[in-house]
Order: structure tokens, then sequence, then C-alpha cells
């Protein structure tokens, strides 16, 4: 099964222009429609939670009404639909989306992937011992940066039965786990991305079922970093980060949004192929993060110390 990952998530929402204003200062452009999307045209969008075009809501309080997984071609369509029509109902709508659901009542979709190829520079940094990754008089520091989103990197869903989650993604669209938290879930990737994961999932109570967060990938750290203090700086509130992951190595920052949901910036994420053995752990704070910072407002010397003054 050729699919390469989330290509949009569609909620319902209470307040359209809180929801506008977050993604908008999140650093994603806005399109018609209620669409904001990455660099790489990935997205979110936004619709009134009574919308009629909207599937049924879980029966939660999450936003989340669908998510979109983009596939390499047609072909890889019709393969999806011939698995999944042998024992659930398969729509085929007016501009070829397939929707259904998964094993946890989730609605999902499936179409030909509208993301774009992009071809933008990497964060460079000069390392000891090391080729220079900038050359003489070439600034690694710029307060200015756009600091944009360049794809939608991964989903994480809080599920009340997790290994039926869990089977459904592994033996009906063949994702691949690369990590598992042995008490909590697996990290998973589809065939035609090489990421650590595009899905991890959370046993949770049936009352919680929804989407914990959403995240972008960004150029690097650098741009992470500057991203979530202009968030900070515009009143938003932070929910974990910045820090580092174990599983993926991804740098991370959180925020709370009036999507329901988390949001995250995430950088520098392993890659792997189809030899890598993945790792299996039990959950916990050491496991989840090497290292954990807090924001703090900027500081010189000589002043009260950081976060005192």
């Amino acid at each position: 099964m050729r699919i390469i990952g989330p290509d949009e998530l569609i909620f319902g929402v209470d307040d359209k222009e809180a929801c506008r204003a977050f993604l908008s200062d999140y650093g994603l452009q806005e399109k018609p429609g209620g669409t904001f999307e990455a660099l790489d045209k990935t997205g979110i969008t936004i619709k009134a939670k009574d919308d009629p075009s909207l599937p049924a809501p879980l029966r939660t309080s999450t936003l989340l009404r669908q998510t979109i997984w983009g596939v390499e071609d047609e072909e890889a369509l019709d393969q999806i639909e011939a698995e999944l029509s042998k024992d659930r109902e398969v729509m085929r709508d007016e501009n070829g989306r397939l929707t259904c659901k998964d094993d946890c009542d989730f609605e999902i979709g499936f179409q030909v992937t509208r993301r774009i190829k992009l071809d933008l520079p990497p964060e460079r940094i000069n390392s000891p011992g090391a080729a220079p990754g900038r050359g003489p008089n070439e600034l690694g520091a710029n307060q200015d940066a756009p600091a944009l989103p360049r794809t939608m990197s991964h989903i994480v869903y809080f599920v009340p039965d997790m290994n039926r989650m869990a089977d459904f993604y592994i033996n009906r669209l063949k994702f691949v786990i690369t990590d598992k938290f042995s008490n909590n879930g697996p990290f998973l990737r589809p065939q035609s991305n090489d990421d650590h994961h595009v899905l991890f999932m959370i046993q949770t109570p049936e009352y919680m079922q929804g989407l914990e967060h959403v995240a972008f990938h960004m150029q690097g750290p650098t741009e992470l970093m500057l991203a979530g203090s202009r968030m900070v700086q515009k009143g938003y509130q932070s929910f974990w980060g910045p820090g580092r992951h174990k599983f993926g190595s991804n740098w991370f920052w959180y925020f709370n949004s009036p999507l329901g949901t988390h949001v995250e910036y995430d950088a520098d994420m392993d890659k792997h192929d189809d030899s890598w053995q993945y790792r299996e752990v039990v959950a916990s704070k050491e496991a989840s993060q090497m290292f954990l910072f807090e924001n703090v407002e900027k500081w010189m010397p000589g002043g009260p110390p950081p976060g005192k003054g």
C-alpha cells in the first residue's frame, strides 16, 4: 500500500476565527475553503461544527472529523479500495477520494497526494572536525527568517483499543512498526515514507478518543525554536517543549490550540528503511525525551537570573 502520509486533517470547530488566527500565526497559509497549508500543500481544514458536509463526529469532545491520507497514484487508491471493501463500506466522492472508517471508528480518507516536492535548503551547521556547513561570512542566525512549516509530519490518536487500532494500520494498510512503547502504542510509518513515524497512538478510556496532536516538520531546530518563540510572544500557551524525543530523535515544541488538540513543531526526525529492527521499551518520561527545556524571556548577563526578572 503506497501511502505517503497525512495530507489533510478536517475539523468541525466551535470558533472558526480563533482557529483561523492560530493556524495563521502558526505559519500555515490560508487558502479558500478554510484550508491552511504548509509549504508542500499538506494542511488543515476548518469548518463550523454544524457544517452539513462534515462526517458525523465521534461520541467524544474531539473536534477532528476526518483524516485524509495521501497516496502515490490511482493504482494505490484502487489497492486500498479493494482491500478495505472486504469488510466495510468504502465510498468514492466526485473527486475520486476514498472515504470509510477505520477499526476504531475514526473517519478516514485516501487521495492521490496533493503534496508537492520541495527543494529548499536544510539547516546548516558548523561542527569542529567536519567540513563547514556554512562558508565564510554566511550567517547562521537570522531573527527575521520566515520559519514556516514545510510539511505535515505526523498525527497521534487517543484510542480506546490500541491493539485493534494498530492491527488495522499494520495488517490492512501495511504500515511498519519503527519503535514501540509496550504499554502504550507503536510508532508507525507507511510504505512510501521513510520518516520514523507518521502515526502514533496512545491507549486511553473511550470517552477521550480523538486527536492528541498533529505535527509539522520545520527546516531544523533553529527554525523550530524561532517559530515557537514567536507563538509564545503572541500569547499562545506552550504545552510541552522545547525538547528532543528519543524515539524518532525529533526536536519538538507543542502548543495548545482552539482546535481541541495540541499542534506541534518538529524537526530533524530519523529516517528508516526496511532493514531497521524496532526497539521496545516501557513508556515513561525518561523514555519519551532526551531533554526538555522551558521557555523564558530573553536575558542579559548582569540582570536578574533568567525567569526571575
